[in-house]
């Protein structure tokens, strides 16, 4: 599944990396704590967080993740998302909670004839 099968099933607002959606999908995490996420996302995840700040684009470059999704109506800064396209990193929000986001998520992979991760 690639990030921009996630964006059209889910509905997201894509804000930074348009030329990036055709990345696959490697997995989900869900968390709001940096230092969690570094040490426990996998590189290709997913990330659904409610975090706004530069960092979260410090730590998904860092860990090559596919893409973060900001949810409950959440939106980054202008710096953030210039930062974010530099990098080269999806941005996506949702207004939906985390729960309902990441929930959606999984109903999404765990379809029978969804497209498969990596």
């Amino acid at each position: 599944m690639t990030v921009e099968q996630v964006v059209r099933a889910l509905g997201l607002n894509v804000r930074s990396g348009a030329s990036k959606l055709d990345q696959k999908v490697g997995g989900v995490y869900v968390s709001d704590l940096l230092s969690d996420v570094m040490a426990n996302a996998k590189q290709g995840d997913i990330w659904i967080t409610l975090q706004v700040h530069q960092n979260v684009v410090a730590v998904a470059t860092l860990l090559d993740l596919s893409g973060v999704i900001i949810s409950r109506g959440a939106e980054p800064a202008e710096a953030i998302i210039a930062k974010a396209e530099q990098e080269g990193v999806p941005v996506l929000t949702s207004p939906e909670p985390t729960f309902e986001v990441a929930g959606r998520l999984y109903q999404l992979l765990s379809e029978p004839d969804a497209p498969a991760l990596k």
